[in-house]
């Protein structure tokens, strides 16, 4: 067998294992984005995506996102649309929210005032999401909307659904504060860190005269 046919043969190998890689890729893509739709903040309209269709950033409202998730989706499948607007992503996540040594769980929207939205680009299906109320338009470079890669949506969906929560305090550096547990209980100190994926603070107090840091839990302390 000359050069020639030696070369050919490792160029055809090396482009099935190029094609081979692109199709796993392709698979883990999919069954990733298949496992992220069970989440709730992902609205299925219709799970027969088309193949032409891709993931638009819409603006709305702030506050209003869930209203005007819901309100999207009847008014599509009212319409007959339901073969071009597929999903509608809502980007939130749990957050422990701290407030007067209590804690609650609160579900914080990651980008306030916008959805995303898995549609075939139309003028039927650019309208039916324009008019719906609540909406104020698309992002993208002037009139034309601009289709996020889908490597991108699937990194924000991935965020949301991270187990650990992440916690929110109503503290800030300088605040003083008064601790409600442990051996230093009633102390009074001011806030100097504070750690918002532990959920903890460093509270400097006074003892015999002299400041001494404290690393306490946010439950722990409250604000005077």
């Amino acid at each position: 067998m000359d050069d020639t046919n030696n070369k050919q043969i490792n160029t055809d190998q090396e482009e099935t294992t190029k094609d081979e890689a692109l199709d796993n890729e392709q698979e883990l893509i999919e069954k990733t984005e298949d496992d992220d739709l069970d989440e709730e903040n992902v609205i299925v309209i219709n799970k027969n995506v088309s193949e032409s269709a891709n993931w638009y950033v819409v603006h709305t409202y702030s506050g209003h996102e869930s209203k005007v998730a819901l309100s999207l989706k009847e008014r599509v499948e009212a319409a007959g649309h339901s073969d071009k607007v597929f999903k509608i992503f809502l980007p939130h996540q749990q957050k422990i929210v701290v407030s007067e040594g209590k804690k609650r769980s609160v579900d914080e929207k990651l980008f306030p005032g916008y959805l995303v939205v898995l549609m075939d680009m139309s003028d039927d299906s650019w309208y039916i999401v324009r008019s719906t109320p609540g909406v104020t338009g698309f992002v993208g470079m002037g009139s034309t909307p601009t289709p996020l890669p889908k490597s991108e949506v699937l990194t924000l969906m991935k965020f949301a659904k991270m187990e650990a929560p992440k916690f929110e305090a109503k503290f800030r550096l300088g605040d003083s504060v008064k601790v409600n547990e442990g051996p230093f209980k009633d102390f009074l100190g001011k806030v100097d860190e504070v750690n918002e994926e532990q959920g903890k603070v460093k509270v400097l107090v006074s003892v015999f005269g002299r400041e001494t840091p404290l690393e306490l839990s946010f439950t722990q302390v409250s604000q005077l």
